[in-house]
């Protein structure tokens, strides 16, 4: 095991990290910002490195200043949590050529998933089911035009470098292509310095579901099964459980089927460390390959309490070099999760972020709760980073009493100074659809929980 790991990231997922490294005996080293100053993550740390001023370009985007604190600390290894660099493989590469280890798949294996339309080939080698689309980044708009004809409409432009819901439009007709084509680019182009697209058939109302996959340095690799993650606001993810509601529905293989897939795709690509395989699945139980996360997802707290193994040590002790400890039969599906994401920002005011002081806050407890955050009483939330200050997550052994555990939780989280969006996942918890798992990736922006879930909440 490593003596001491530099986390490349800061909020949640970095005391998260910390408290891994801290069960191994692991010393870890923090980094952050001038404007994180007084972050958690920066105060719990064994070590705190400042690395730049408050923009993330400055700082946590800025590769040379992340080694050069790695190096003068005495680091053996960086964890990039997720967001920022965790998915760039020239990130993980310059780690490598400083002696350093990342913690994480090998930079080719970043590049290889990270580039779309490339992950898309390589599903179909490992037998994984894909959307109708194109082999690769189209050209321009005229091979758009040609390709669209060809794959018929509704259909989804894509950002060949993208992730995270960013550089995703769809065009239902022929008269929406231009406009979701310049949509798309442009939104790559910026949040990934490349505004390639792909183009893929749109699959309606879909549920989302993702397969936890974990792999060795030794060619071995499991699945720790399947989360829901269908309620999404603009491809944001907000309310995630483990295992999906939608694949209980019927004893059909479908979750044995997924899973079978994503554990044979990251064979395929060699794949070391935690990753997760995401799936569109339409109403017939067909499911299409959608893209892999070669990361900790921001949700994997419920495949933890759901399995018991926890992903943020495997990750540090995949990357120190241990084989998998235990094999596909160890692992076993035990009760539900569900994880509801607080974020800073005012559902009223079109979920504008809300950055300020927090005057006082109160966190719930009690059993099957689980509260993973970097938010404390007097601390000031920066306008510069995502407005997530934290995650509820609680557990029971069947879903009815894990829903109930997260509504409790939901109605004991208080906080002043700052409007979250507390309430407004009350309001989906607390509704008939979510207790009957009658949702899709549409359904907020369609509205069907609103005023269901108002009269529930009451």
């Amino acid at each position: 095991m490593f003596d001491k790991v530099l986390i490349a990231n800061r909020g949640e997922i970095a005391v998260r990290i910390i408290r891994a490294c801290r069960d191994l005996g692991v010393v870890s080293v923090a980094v952050y910002s001038e404007a994180d100053k007084e972050a958690l993550h920066a105060q719990i740390a064994d070590e705190a490195v400042c690395i730049g001023r408050a923009p993330a370009s400055e700082s946590y985007l800025n590769m040379q200043n992340i080694i050069a604190a790695a190096i003068a600390a005495g680091a053996q290894a960086i964890h990039p949590g997720f967001g920022f660099l965790s998915e760039n493989a020239d990130f993980a590469r310059l780690a490598q050529e400083n002696g350093l280890v990342f913690i994480g798949p090998r930079p080719e294996t970043i590049s290889l998933m990270g580039d779309k339309a490339e992950a898309k080939r390589q599903a179909i080698a490992a037998g994984v089911p894909v959307a109708p689309g194109t082999d690769g980044a189209v050209a321009g708009f005229a091979e758009a035009q040609r390709e669209a004809a060809r794959i018929g409409y509704p259909l989804m432009l894509k950002a060949s470098a993208g992730g995270g819901g960013k550089g995703i439009r769809v065009a239902r007709d022929e008269s929406g292509l231009k406009a979701a084509y310049d949509n798309a680019s442009s939104e790559a182009e910026a949040n990934f310095g490349d505004g390639r697209l792909y183009l893929e058939r749109f699959v309606e109302n879909p549920r989302h579901i993702e397969v936890q996959v974990l792999g060795d340095a030794y060619g071995n690799v499991v699945h720790l099964f399947d989360r829901e993650c269908s309620i999404q606001r603009r491809h944001q993810k907000l309310i995630e459980e483990a295992p999906s509601v939608f694949a209980d529905f019927a004893d059909d293989g479908l979750r044995g089927r997924m899973c079978e897939a994503a554990a044979a795709l990251a064979r395929r690509v060699g794949y070391r460390g935690a990753g997760t395989v995401e799936y569109l699945v339409d109403a017939s139980r067909n499911f299409y390959f959608c893209e892999m996360n070669t990361r900790i997802q921001v949700e994997h707290p419920v495949t933890e309490l759901v399995t018991g193994i926890d992903l943020v040590c495997a990750q540090l002790r995949i990357a120190a070099g241990d084989p998998l400890w235990f094999t596909q039969e160890d692992v076993k599906l035990r009760g539900h999760a569900i994880e509801c994401r607080l974020n800073a920002e005012d559902p009223a005011r079109n979920f504008a972020p809300c950055p300020g002081k927090i005057a006082a806050m109160h966190l719930p407890g009690g059993a099957g709760v689980r509260v993973d955050t970097a938010a404390y009483q007097g601390y000031s939330i920066p306008p510069f980073y995502d407005s997530m200050i934290g995650k509820l997550i609680c557990s029971g052994t069947t879903r009815e009493q894990a829903i109930a555990r997260i509504r409790r939780a939901l109605a004991e989280t208080l906080f002043d100074g700052v409007t979250t969006s507390a309430d407004y996942a009350m309001q989906i918890l607390s509704s008939d659809r979510f207790r009957r798992g009658d949702f899709h990736t549409g359904s907020l922006e369609n509205g069907d929980f609103d005023e269901e879930g108002k009269t529930a909440a009451c």
